[in-house]
């Protein structure tokens, strides 16, 4: 399994946020999306404000959405957002 993870310096502002969400999540071909606002952390203060997540079930099929216009735009379109954001992929994997 394969997950993009976007972590927001800020929380970003509900309405921006929701066009991003609407111009971009569904046509970005994934197994899932996950967002939500960091609420702690084990010590101290989050290191992040605001997480989203893509989720695919292989590198292939990440690699397939990476490549595409639709990937490329909701970055950028984050970004015009205007706040620091860093992404980092993972490739994961499960016991039995």
């Amino acid at each position: 399994m394969v997950r993009a993870v976007i972590l927001y310096e800020r929380e970003p502002d509900p309405d921006r946020y929701a066009r991003h969400l609407e111009d971009f999540v569904d046509k970005i071909e994934c197994d899932a999306f996950r967002h939500g606002k960091a609420f702690g952390a084990a010590v101290g203060e989050p290191a992040f404000a605001y997480q989203a997540e893509f989720e695919w079930a292989d590198r292939d099929a990440f690699k397939a959405a990476a490549r595409t216009e639709e990937f490329a735009a909701s970055g950028k379109d984050a970004a015009d957002m205007g706040i620091p954001f860093t992404v980092t992929f993972v490739d994961l994997s499960q016991l039995s």
